[in-house]
């Protein structure tokens, strides 16, 4: 499975034990409580696990991009036409800096990554 589908769909189970536990301390059900806190636990944990194997994907991605040998910001023009661009420059990495690709890499205009000059 996807692990942004994963981390979505521990963050609705979160929710919904920590809804529940909200409901458990007012009835005062010691049981559910003890269980529920369990959860959020392990949810919490899961969690975390996932968001790290996520930063690690991300930051191979970045270091594989930044090692190509060419790189240079694309023109507005290039943007409006990015078909025709990737058509000529095979292999051509395009990186936005409101991604979280682009964030990772510190990017601050569109960018192209590219094995040859373009």
């Amino acid at each position: 499975m996807n692990l942004k589908t994963t981390l979505q769909e521990d963050n609705a189970k979160l929710d919904l034990c920590r809804r529940q536990l909200d409901v458990a301390n007012v009835t005062k059900n010691h049981e559910d409580i003890e269980t529920l806190t369990t959860q959020i636990n392990e949810l919490t944990m899961r969690i975390s696990d996932t968001k790290a194997k996520l930063q690690s994907q991300l930051s191979e991605k970045a270091q594989k991009i930044v090692a190509l040998k060419f790189n240079r910001a694309l023109s507005k023009a290039e943007q409006a036409d990015m078909g025709k661009l990737k058509k000529s420059v095979r292999g051509l990495m395009v990186v936005h800096p409101m991604t979280a690709l682009g964030k990772e890499i510190g990017v601050e205009e569109v960018t192209g990554y590219a094995h040859k000059p373009f």
